[in-house]
């Protein structure tokens, strides 16, 4: 009975949230977890069935790019009885309630600020599944986006003051201030951090408009760009080694929207030729109409031995910072 009494409580809530212009005046507190760490509260049969199946499918796919899989969040699961106090204050919350009509329901900021929580419910296992794998992409965005916000109000907290990125291409970009300067040369720009096991980097440069083809070329056209900038750019360890795209692996091509523009992303491995060095890399080709150009700007991780999820998360997560001018 209590059960089913807290049930109630929580839809209310939910389209309290939903219906009410003022949410904003209620008194919440923050909301707390590592990021892209979700919360998952599905009563145990579930979670060992079909339903926890499919939520890991969607939740826990591995992420295109990576050298080694590795999930799209790292999934804790709690049944509903324990979905209480401390456990409501996760940032991004999926729960599953069989038993009522199947469908789906969006709220945030019901236990903690700021919050995601998505409500999937069903009468039956199937019906559950449906509504997941139906709204599996948006359950993905919504997430992911409130994850590369938190992630960019972190950054804020310490932003780098060089001008580097408005003086070369007439943008800004908010990046940590333990980022420096590795090159700044007329039309490019590297940056790069030191972390435990290697770095990560940052490269930015520009390309006519009339450079990539809007056909079945255009991954070609984008690879064979980016190896001659990291042969004239990224130089490896030893003399005549440097950047170039790892041909072992089939780079995923997506479009996507970057600072509201039509934007090619790129996923794949790079490696240095003559050298023993390889890792992951996200490259961003911006169409800025504006200016005539591409603005190409590209995050990639050196980290041998250790995930690297975290580390290409944080580089996107500045990357979707660029504004241009």
């Amino acid at each position: 009975m209590k059960k089913l009494i807290y049930v109630f409580a929580l839809v209310f809530t939910i389209y309290s949230c939903e219906d009410s212009g003022n949410s904003g005046k209620r008194t919440l507190s923050s909301s707390s977890g590592n990021i892209n760490n979700l919360t998952a509260v599905v009563d145990n049969d579930l979670w060992e069935g079909s339903v926890g199946e499919t939520i890991r499918n969607i939740l826990a796919a591995p992420i295109d790019g990576l050298p080694q899989e590795e999930p799209l969040f790292s999934i804790r699961q709690m049944p509903t009885a324990v979905f209480s106090d401390f456990t409501t204050k996760g940032r991004i919350i999926l729960k599953i309630e069989k038993g009522g009509d199947a469908t789906i329901k969006f709220a945030e900021d019901v236990f903690a600020r700021p919050q995601k929580l998505i409500v999937v419910s069903g009468k039956t296992n199937p019906e559950i599944n449906k509504v997941l794998n139906d709204n599996a992409s948006k359950i993905i965005s919504v997430f992911k986006n409130a994850e590369i916000t938190e992630k960019q109000r972190r950054i804020k907290k310490s932003l780098h003051t060089s001008d580097v990125i408005e003086k070369r291409f007439g943008a800004t970009l908010e990046f940590p201030s333990v980022y420096r300067i590795a090159k700044e040369e007329d039309g490019f720009v590297w940056l790069r951090k030191d972390i435990k096991t290697g770095t990560t980097n940052i490269m930015m440069y520009q390309i006519p408009l009339d450079a990539i083809t809007d056909d079945d070329t255009v991954i070609s056209e984008i690879i064979k760009i980016r190896d001659s900038v990291g042969k004239a750019h990224i130089p490896g360890p030893t003399e005549d080694s440097y950047m170039i795209t790892e041909k072992a692996y089939t780079p995923s091509l997506y479009k996507t929207i970057v600072d509201n523009k039509p934007t090619y992303e790129t996923k794949s491995t790079w490696e240095v030729a003559n050298a023993f060095m390889a890792g992951p890399f996200a490259n961003y080709v911006i169409e800025d109409k504006i200016n005539n150009r591409y603005l190409v700007i590209e995050g990639f991780a050196f980290a041998p031995s250790v995930e690297k999820r975290d580390y290409m998360f944080e580089l996107e997560s500045i990357i979707r910072s660029l504004k241009i001018k």
